[in-house]
């Protein structure tokens, strides 16, 4: 009996089967209605999406109202949301120059002149007047040239800049602990340059120890001033301090680039607390890149611990370039920031104070033009963050930018050299050309740039596109059953893949990727088929870092 009814049960079982596979159900957020969403479908979502940002920032409304202006020119609700934000930015101007805030109204009027704002031109103040403005009564920057005589003259305007921080105990012995930089006047009125990693414990909100900020005057080393400051930014390693004395010298910032590999400069600061100690060498290069925010000298002038802050000058005295580093057991081993940095600073410093810096959520290198040796082309777009002002605007992966705000743009040096005169919040109009030789021209946000760019890309996108700036390969997908396996597409020439002997065509599998605690660095577990080395399986780990100059 069984015999029989057990074929019976299995082609019954087979039928519900079957019956069950031909009509599946979706799941309960699935929309089976058969709608279909039309573009002022998507208009309206994004209108309720642009009126959720905050009234603090208006500028990043107007941004995105353009954006969706540009896309739908005939959907009246969309040039209805536009006009509305171009006027409320247009009122916050007109604030800004009834209160003289000159920085911030020239951000203003920036942001409106790159969304092509109809009332511009009825606005009181043009960008020339403005960039006028801005300059006016900054430190360092509005001056008169100093008097310079000799540059032993030149000492007394320097400074120790002293960061009392108690006592540290250790082995139950009670030790002074301190901080010990140099610093220079810029202005009679006290105004005083040094390097932010010399007063960070003073500005670091996760310090909680005790920290109070001091200078003592190159003619006065017995006397403690004390000092506050003004100003800083953390990327560019800089900071503005003032001080209630009048400077006995004040320093002229020159033009670094006057200078040129070989010429010979000197270094005055306050090495191991030495002060008024002056020091010669030449320029040993000019294109160290040290960190994020751009190349930086490197000198030969004996440098030690302390000198930190202190100024670089030429024979006339002028300030050429800050002295920010050294690298211990290596003499004539040593670092400066261009002055141009500084110019660049002064304004955000001396009416903002933190100077955030910005970004657009790329990652790319500079392109040089085939067959020209070093001549550059623009700057290659190797990677767009998904969801980022530079992928909002349209921006993708192999263009080339070649202008902002129509200002030549040849390098990432000279992307970057932009962004610095640029302050947060910030809409920018950005000339690229598409692989084809396409010329593009997209409106782009300047938003803050993450402390650690590359941790935040691994957070928000897939593995396979993150890899292009981790690691400087693209992947794709090579098999549906292994969701780590896969097969390089494109290698980013001098990246971390390409000094590896990755090629085009191999295999890999990403096995696993750890982010240390600080977002500093990365670890990447690698099993690998590389060609150069006929194909033999390798197991390899690499520590990528997660920030350089890279990123922008």
């Amino acid at each position: 009996m069984l015999r029989k009814v057990l074929p019976l049960l299995c082609a019954l079982f087979a039928a519900l089967l079957f019956s069950c596979a031909s009509e599946p159900k979706a799941p309960k957020d699935v929309d089976t209605s058969g709608k279909k969403y039309s573009s002022e479908d998507a208009a309206s979502y994004e209108i309720s999406q642009i009126k959720k940002i905050p009234a603090s920032d208006l500028v990043k409304a107007l941004w995105r109202s353009k954006l969706l202006l540009d896309k739908n020119s005939g959907y009246d609700a969309a040039r209805s949301l536009y006009d509305s934000y171009g006027e409320k930015v247009s009122s916050l101007y007109k604030k800004a120059v009834a209160q003289k805030d000159w920085l911030e109204a020239l951000r203003l009027y920036n942001s409106l002149e790159a969304v092509d704002y109809e009332g511009l031109p009825e606005l009181k103040m043009g960008r020339a007047e403005l960039e006028a403005a801005v300059q006016r009564g900054v430190p360092g920057l509005s001056s008169s040239r100093s008097n310079f005589t000799t540059l032993a003259g030149c000492v007394k305007g320097t400074v120790t800049v002293y960061v009392d921080k108690g006592v540290k105990v250790q082995g139950r012995v009670g030790r002074t602990d301190a901080v010990l930089g140099s610093g220079f006047f810029i202005d009679k009125a006290g105004y005083i340059i040094t390097n932010h990693h010399v007063i960070a414990d003073c500005v670091d909100p996760e310090y909680e120890g005790f920290a109070r900020l001091y200078v003592y005057l190159a003619e006065d080393s017995d006397t403690k001033i004390p000092a506050k400051i003004i100003g800083y930014d953390e990327n560019v390693d800089l900071a503005l301090l003032k001080t209630e004395v009048d400077a006995p010298y004040v320093f002229t910032l020159g033009s670094s680039a006057d200078l040129d590999v070989g010429d010979k400069v000197y270094a005055i600061g306050s090495p191991l607390g030495l002060d008024r100690t002056l020091t010669s060498g030449i320029i040993s290069s000019k294109d160290r890149e040290l960190f994020t925010a751009g190349k930086v000298f490197q000198i030969d002038a004996a440098v030690n611990s302390g000198n930190s802050g202190g100024p670089l000058i030429d024979s006339k005295g002028d300030v050429q370039a800050i002295v920010f580093a050294g690298v211990q057991n290596f003499q004539g081993l040593n670092f400066a920031i261009p002055v141009e940095y500084l110019r660049y600073e002064l304004p955000i410093f001396y009416s903002k104070g933190k100077r955030k810096g910005v970004w657009i959520g790329c990652f790319g290198r500079t392109k040089r033009r085939a067959g020209s040796g070093a001549a550059n082309e623009g700057l290659s777009v190797e990677y767009v963050m998904p969801s980022s002002p530079a992928a909002l605007a349209g921006i993708s992966a192999g263009e080339t930018i070649v202008a902002i705000n129509g200002n030549p743009v040849d390098s990432l040096d000279a992307l970057k050299a932009d962004f610095m005169k640029r302050e947060l919040g910030t809409i920018v109009r950005i000339r690229a050309v598409d692989s084809y030789g396409k010329v593009k021209n997209h409106i782009v946000y300047l938003d803050e740039r993450p402390k650690s760019p590359g941790k935040e890309i691994y957070s928000r996108d897939v593995i396979a596109e993150a890899m292009v700036p981790l690691m400087g390969m693209e992947l794709s997908r090579s098999s549906s059953l292994n969701k780590n396996q896969y097969v390089i597409s494109r290698i980013v020439r001098g990246s971390p893949a390409d000094s590896s002997g990755f090629s085009v065509d191999d295999t890999i599998s990403v096995q696993e990727v750890q982010i240390d605690p600080k977002g500093e660095y990365a670890a990447i577990q690698i099993y690998a088929k590389k060609r150069n080395s006929g194909y033999l399986d390798v197991a390899v780990s690499y520590t990528v870092a997660l920030d350089s100059p890279s990123y922008f």
